[in-house]
């Protein structure tokens, strides 16, 4: 038996991983796949593939491009998922901000440095025209820490996915004053280079059978309903999520790692830009 440890957050986006878990796909072909939340997100993963705590991780395209650039030793396999993530911008509901233009020259909430959310707060002031490089950040590890440190005051503004925060936008606790998508595919899978070396056709395995799920996922009766269960959220939030959330057995192509180095670039998030095959791994 290979035991093979894969990282994710724990949102509606990695479902078809704890069914194919659940029904046991994975131990059927020899493979005990141990699944590990990371409410911390992406900065978190690439801190665990660094250290070995996990093999392979379902993180966002633009963290792990940057810590791969960085000495991460870890490639892209494939795209996860092929649409963009769509960022919800909140601030505490008692804010006297109103408007995204009033976010100018305040502090964000992060979970913690190199995670999606503080990249998206490059992305997203470039977006607005802000002078990036004033941007000031208050790293609060994961949404609990957002929820403290936003009603606190400790920071003003936080970006999250926006469907995982709208049950606080509809509590009350966070407003939402706008959404920022990524502007490429958000999600990809990345393995340890070691692993894909030593544990070659485990990864194949593996990614055939997360593949042949994804490509039918949308079509699992009454899907909506088990995702709105089992993620807590409201089923018409759930239907709008599906309807523009499409998943990928593919490699990602070189021409939006280019687009995603570039814009880093601009950023002045990574210093150099690499060839794309730099990158990934071809299985």
């Amino acid at each position: 038996m290979h035991t093979i440890k894969i990282g994710g957050v724990p949102e509606h986006f990695n479902l078809p991983w704890h069914l194919t878990i659940e029904d046991g796909s994975y131990l059927k072909n020899n493979i005990q796949l141990d699944w590990i939340d990371f409410p911390g997100g992406t900065g978190a993963m690439c801190e665990a593939l660094r250290n070995a705590d996990i093999d392979i991780a379902i993180i966002l395209t633009e963290g792990i491009v940057k810590d791969i650039i960085a000495g991460n030793p870890s490639k892209i396999v494939q795209t996860y998922i092929d649409t963009p993530l769509i960022w919800g911008i909140h601030v505490s509901a008692n804010s006297n901000y109103q408007n995204l233009s009033d976010l100018q020259n305040t502090k964000a909430a992060i979970s913690r440095y190199g995670s999606g959310s503080h990249l998206m707060a490059y992305v997203n002031a470039q977006n607005e025209g802000w002078d990036t490089s004033t941007l000031k950040f208050e790293v609060i590890k994961n949404l609990d820490g957002a929820i403290e440190g936003l009603t606190n005051g400790n920071a003003d503004y936080f970006m999250w996915e926006h469907f995982t925060t709208k049950p606080l936008v509809d509590k009350g606790t966070f407003r939402r004053v706008a959404d920022c998508p990524t502007p490429w595919p958000c999600f990809v899978i990345a393995v340890r280079e070691e692993v894909l070396k030593t544990k070659n056709e485990e990864i194949k395995t593996i990614l055939d059978i997360i593949n042949t799920t994804t490509a039918d996922f949308k079509k699992i009766p009454s899907i909506d309903r088990t995702l709105s269960h089992r993620y807590d959220q409201q089923l018409e939030d759930i239907r709008k999520w599906l309807e523009i959330t499409e998943w990928s057995q593919s490699q990602i192509q070189p021409e939006i790692l280019k687009k995603v180095q570039d814009q880093l670039h601009i950023l002045n998030i990574i210093e150099e830009k690499v060839d794309p095959k730099e990158l990934i791994f071809a299985l």
